[in-house]
């Protein structure tokens, strides 16, 4: 755009008030020509284009390339120089070559606070001549496929993509649905992002998988049950295994020193005892073993308390030791409750047993072992046993207890023969001594 300016007539006379345009005195260019030109050099700052966008020395950017000149004529020598010095948009600089000198910047800051400091407001540039301020560049509205895409974008950039794969594809609720109902597998639903919000239906699928199943909750009860079971299995076993054997003991050992006691004391006589009732002591030197002897085969009363039990009931009636002849019979446990007869196997014969009783102490040899036999063979403990290698009546002895080890199933039957009658008087027999 090109200013108006004021021709001069031919004759080259002042015009009335325009002397600074023509004449030689007031003329600031020199002459019409180099004026001319100087003001077509110039260019209106309203149609100025952007910062760093137009050639004008005062848009031009320090980073920006320097835009390619077109040659100038000769007569604008002052706008070239001017446009090769200027490397950057200068707005005071602006202001001032286009305006005039203007107030300084503090006094503009205090007359109007609310303008920024650095740019100066569109009415002071311009001033009561500002012209019409140019029209905002028109911007297209976007339509909805563009704003689709635009937020697909920004749902890209925002959320991690996810993982496409064969097994898990990438398609929505509806063509999971389309294809459950074309009758094929419905694809999995895509896998969500950590962290992110889930769906009405997706929760409650969510609640549903954490919800333990019936049967996931019947086979959790069996399975504690059975832990339960074993558990109290275990409990058992090392109640039979270790506290019976420890009780017992205790009670066996208990009953051995109130019976030498009473001994000291002159009571118990040999005769008729109480069930339960002590009354001597058996000795297997072989095997360690020392332990009270009591009237019956009660597990209560006998047994379980760690004690041997003498046969005194019905046809499994026994005579005492001190009887001229007779098989004098006893049982003990071979597992658990103090276990006595644990390694009776393990005699040989001519080991000695020996019946220790208040007046007397009765020696016998081991004479043959039956491995095994039935329960209620009680033929294992007559006057004469068949199958302990006895053929005649005599003063004999007979150890009964359990086989196999921790069952009830068999009996194992060892036998012996008495020895020797040794008063207490005389000291311990030499069996007991070495």
């Amino acid at each position: 755009m090109t200013a108006l300016r004021p021709e001069r007539d031919s004759s080259g006379a002042p015009d009335d008030g325009n002397a600074a345009y023509g004449d030689s005195a007031g003329d600031a260019h020199g002459d019409a020509g180099a004026f001319a030109a100087a003001v077509d050099d110039l260019a209106d700052p309203l149609t100025d284009p952007l910062p760093g966008q137009h050639p004008s020395p005062w848009f031009r950017s320090a980073a920006a390339e320097p835009v390619p000149q077109e040659p100038q004529d000769q007569t604008q020598p002052q706008a070239q120089e001017q446009s090769q010095e200027q490397e950057w948009y200068d707005p005071e600089g602006y202001v001032r070559d286009w305006y005039g000198p203007q107030e300084p910047q503090t006094q503009r800051q205090e007359a109007s606070p609310q303008s920024p400091a650095s740019e100066p407001t569109y009415e002071q540039l311009y001033g009561a001549y500002a012209p019409e301020r140019p029209a905002q560049a028109y911007e297209p509205i976007p339509d909805d496929e563009t704003v689709g895409l635009r937020t697909a974008d920004t749902r890209r950039i925002a959320e991690p993509e996810r993982e496409t794969t064969p097994e898990r594809p990438t398609e929505g609720r509806a063509a999971r649905r389309k294809a459950a109902k074309k009758g094929g597998a419905a694809p999995p639903p895509p896998r969500q992002t950590p962290g992110a919000p889930l769906s009405r239906v997706e929760a409650r699928r969510a609640e549903r998988a954490r919800r333990p199943s019936p049967g996931a909750v019947l086979s959790r009860g069996i399975g504690e049950l059975f832990i339960t079971v074993g558990v109290l299995m275990l409990l058992f076993v090392t109640y039979q295994l270790w506290w019976t054997n420890i009780r017992a003991h205790q009670q066996a050992n208990s009953a051995a020193h109130d019976l030498q006691d009473d001994w000291a004391k002159g009571k118990g006589k040999p005769g008729s005892f109480e069930p339960g009732q002590g009354f001597a002591l058996l000795h297997i030197p072989k095997l360690d073993v020392v332990v009270p002897v009591a009237e019956g085969i009660d597990k209560q009363q006998v047994l379980d308390r760690g004690m041997v039990g003498h046969y005194n009931e019905g046809s499994t009636k026994t005579p005492m030791p001190d009887a001229a002849k007779g098989n004098f019979a006893v049982a003990g446990h071979r597992n658990t409750h103090g276990e006595p007869f644990r390694y009776i196997n393990r005699l040989e014969p001519g080991d000695p047993i020996v019946v220790e009783t208040q007046d007397k102490y009765f020696v016998y040899k081991m004479a043959s072992i039956l491995p095994q036999t039935s329960p209620g063979n009680t033929s294992v403990i007559g006057p004469v046993p068949p199958g302990s290698g006895f053929t005649k009546p005599g003063r004999y002895i007979t150890l009964t207890t359990c086989t196999p080890e921790f069952t009830s199933k068999y009996r194992m039957i060892v036998w012996g023969k008495m020895v020797e009658e040794r008063p207490r008087g005389k000291g311990k027999p030499s069996v007991l001594v070495n």
